[in-house]
């Protein structure tokens, strides 16, 4: 699948609480979840695309497929076409078995008339004819040999080339299956059955809203009291007073500092140099992109 990673955008604010004005909090910032925009491999015209915003999907599941009819026919007529040229190469064996039966024959001559001269019956001219049309059907029988292997070479490698030509269709077909790559939630869909999309064209986007991030910005001071893997607090609004509270865990440092974002509208703090940090919270299903959280080292 052609997909590529987006995250939502988030701010990191340094604001204390608008529903307890003596809560105090060491970073804020909004939940974000990795995103992935699904497109399509092939081109043609969608038949399905079981999917619905909302839906859960796992890994590696088939939710849709693209009109393949003329890719399948191409394929047929490769098979074809390899048949009709491995069906064209000779076969050696069977080619050359009546030149070895007449050099068989021809040193059973030379042996009799081996004796013959032995005998004193038949000349030494006569031997050495026999002895010269054997090494010429010797060699007659190796040129042809080399003939016919060269003709079988060249018929394999053409088999060959069609054969990568049939993987290539092969890769094509399975690009026709929209098989949905990542497990999560469908966040938006772009098409719908029976219209017609090319390779590239975005299909939906899911992502993963099991395992959330929340995004915040800290003070140079306050790197010494964080690390990778460390365990903090995240709160979430869960009434006007009351705070819903989760595990988190920190799993990236930004290792340059960077201005404050700047929705942070004040001169003074805009200037102020930052680090970016992120926390993975497991969701139980309140927490939603975008929404604005608070973390406690």
């Amino acid at each position: 699948m052609n997909y590529r990673y987006t995250l939502f955008p988030a701010i990191g604010l340094f604001l204390l609480s608008c529903h307890d004005q003596n809560h105090e909090f060491d970073a804020a910032g909004n939940f974000e979840a990795v995103e992935t925009m699904v497109s399509a491999e092939a081109n043609g015209k969608i038949l399905a695309l079981d999917i619905t915003e909302g839906e859960v999907l796992k890994k590696d599941q088939l939710i849709g497929y693209i009109d393949s009819t003329q890719l399948y026919l191409s394929k047929l007529q490769l098979e074809q076409n390899r048949k009709a040229i491995l069906s064209g190469r000779p076969d050696i064996k069977i080619q050359l078995e009546s030149l070895k039966k007449e050099l068989e024959n021809a040193i059973a001559d030379r042996d009799r008339i081996e004796h013959l001269v032995t005998g004193e019956v038949a000349s030494q001219k006569q031997l050495e004819d026999a002895n010269t049309r054997i090494k010429i059907l010797e060699s007659k029988i190796e040129a042809q040999k080399s003939v016919l292997t060269i003709s079988t070479n060249t018929l394999t490698e053409q088999s060959n080339t069609v054969e990568i030509q049939q993987a290539l269709i092969e890769d094509q077909l399975r690009k026709c299956r929209i098989i949905n790559p990542v497990g999560g939630t469908v966040l938006a869909k772009y098409a719908e059955p029976f219209e017609m999309t090319s390779q590239g064209r975005p299909l939906y986007k899911i992502a993963d809203l099991e395992n959330m991030f929340i995004r915040i910005y800290i003070s140079e001071t306050q790197l010494s009291q964080i690390k990778i893997g460390q365990k903090v607090q995240v709160l979430i609004d869960s009434s006007m007073k009351d705070f819903k509270t989760y595990e988190g865990t920190i799993s990236w440092i930004s290792s340059r500092a960077e201005f404050t974002p700047k929705i942070i509208q004040t001169k003074e703090e805009r200037v102020t140099l930052v680090y970016a940090v992120k926390v993975l919270v497991k969701n139980d299903g309140y927490l939603k992109i975008g929404m604005p959280g608070e973390v406690n080292f």
